[in-house]
């Protein structure tokens, strides 16, 4: 992933797998694929959210 991925379709992305995952869209080797990319997805949403979280407390703080 050189571009960095917005949060929007990152989160998108997240959905549109567990989705096929509750709906048994998936087979084996499918469910292993989108378990390792869910993972990615999930860090990659926890990081900016935190990362977003604190830059609100910095411009909260200065006011």
């Amino acid at each position: 992933m050189s571009k960095e991925q917005k949060y929007e379709a990152a989160f998108a992305e997240l959905q549109a797998i567990v989705h096929k995952m509750e709906n048994d869209e998936l087979d084996i080797d499918q469910l292993s694929e989108q378990l390792k990319r869910a993972q990615q997805l999930i860090k990659l949403c926890r990081d900016k959210l935190t990362k977003t979280d604190e830059e609100i407390k910095k411009i909260l703080a200065e006011k």
